[in-house]
Order: structure tokens, then C-alpha cells, then sequence
């Protein structure tokens, strides 16, 4: 079985992403979560932040998290996986998915990627909605993301 990279930002991890990478540890050996510093997105969270999350989160043993900063394709590399493991959760998503799919197979031949959808009660979800929803009302997010979050977004935006 080969090892793959669930690469994102994550900020912060929601109950969506969660799905994604519990169904993925069943298909793959060892699945890395990646996750990204992304300044470009002006991160609420820390990258420590957002690793302690997903950590806490977790429930195989065969997923770990780790932070990077580059080309997914060259910590792909470096952590010996050949899959990328990406979500879509609306055609929306396909556009974005699509290119950067094409880009990182013309970086690298041998690195595939494969896109897992949410399960139904979370392919409207996203990071940005959940920090959008929580800054007016954060109690509307529980069902969404994880409680550690939740509590962590309240904090946040100061709605203690």
C-alpha cells in the first residue's frame, strides 16, 4: 500500500477534513497530514495551533501531522509517499483542484493525486465559513468542527 500527503492549510481543521483523512487511513498504509503556513491566506491560527488540533483529533495510528513549507510534491517526496490526497466538496472546487493537480504532475511524474468528497453533511463546509459563521455565532458551528476548535474560535472572537 503506498503512503500519501493530505495537504492543506487547515485553519482551522473542520468535522469535513476529519472525514476526508479517516476514510483516506483506511485506504493507505500512512497518511501525513501536511500542513501548509499559507501567509497568502492570512491564517487565524498558528501552524503549531492548527497541528495541535488536527493531532487531537485523530484516531488511527497510522496518521501523523507534520507541518511544511514549499512544493507539496517535494515534501511528497521527502516523506516517501506517492499520493496526494485532496478534497472536493462542489464543482467549485474542481477548477482550482484541476490545475494545481496538473501542476504538480508536471512537477513530479511519479507523485499521483486523488480527491475524496466529504461525506453529505459536510460538503458545504470550508474553514473560511466555519471562521465567518463562528466571528457572529459561535455556538452554530458545533456540529461542524471539532469541539477543541470550537472552543478555540469562541476565544478567538472573544465570545467567552
Amino acid at each position: 500500500m503506498a503512503n500519501a500527503i493530505y495537504p492543506g492549510t487547515f485553519d482551522p481543521v473542520t468535522n469535513g477534513h476529519l472525514d476526508i483523512l479517516h476514510r483516506a487511513s483506511h485506504i493507505f498504509e500512512k497518511v501525513t497530514v501536511a500542513i501548509a503556513p499559507n501567509a497568502r491566506k492570512d491564517p487565524l491560527f498558528s501552524v503549531q495551533e492548527r497541528m495541535d488540533f488536527m493531532t487531537a483529533n485523530i484516531k488511527a495510528p497510522n496518521i501523523v501531522v507534520k507541518n511544511f513549507d514549499g512544493l507539496v510534491v517535494d515534501f511528497a517526496r521527502s516523506e516517501g509517499a506517492s499520493v496526494l490526497i485532496r478534497g472536493l466538496r462542489a464543482v467549485s472546487d474542481f477548477e482550482f483542484e484541476f490545475q494545481m493537480t496538473q501542476m504538480n504532475r508536471d512537477l513530479d511524474q511519479e507523485i499521483e493525486t486523488i480527491f475524496l468528497m466529504p461525506s453529505a453533511r459536510y460538503f458545504f463546509t470550508s474553514s473560511t465559513l466555519m471562521k465567518q459563521v463562528s466571528y457572529y455565532d459561535p455556538e452554530r458551528i458545533a456540529k461542524f468542527v471539532p469541539l477543541n476548535v470550537a472552543a478555540a474560535l469562541k476565544r478567538k472572537f472573544n465570545h467567552q
